[in-house]
């Protein structure tokens, strides 16, 4: 007997995000100033998987995205620099953040050429369009001949 697409023969991507095999966050998830990551969504539909990162306060230009080999990348590092001079004195003010997280995505899942991103109000979608043969398929009658 066949398994039906939904029962454990294929899990779907919530099955092994949760059970941490879509993530390995001990080797590839970082941030050097030591400040929290931000936070993300990840949905499936039919169609895509979709990452939201939530990063307020950031513009595009500050992220960098890369798909290699079936991981998905998402970093970004920003500099802060603000100095002030007035007669007896300099102020001068500088931060430094940076963050990297990395999703691994399930062999032959995606088709990576078509990978898009969009920041809009504080949250980077990130949309990663599934492979045709591994899209939902209606069911179909067989003729018996």
């Amino acid at each position: 007997m066949l398994a039906k697409r939904n029962e454990s023969y294929f899990p779907s991507i919530f099955d092994r995000f949760w059970n941490n095999e879509l993530m390995d966050w001990n080797r590839s998830n970082f941030s050097s100033t030591n400040t929290s990551l931000p936070a993300v969504n990840v949905k499936e539909t039919d169609d895509d998987f979709v990452i939201e990162l939530a990063a307020p306060g950031m513009n595009k230009k500050d992220f960098k995205i890369s798909f290699n080999n079936n991981i998905l990348t998402i970093s970004s590092e920003m500099k802060d620099e603000k100095e002030e001079k007035d007669d007896d004195y300099t102020r001068k003010e500088f931060s430094y953040q940076s963050f990297q997280r990395s999703f691994t995505v399930p062999d032959n899942m995606v088709n990576g050429d078509k990978i898009s991103a969009k920041y809009n109000e504080g949250i980077l979608n990130i949309v990663l369009p599934k492979r045709e043969e591994v899209k939902p398929q209606p069911e179909r009658e067989i003729k018996i001949s």
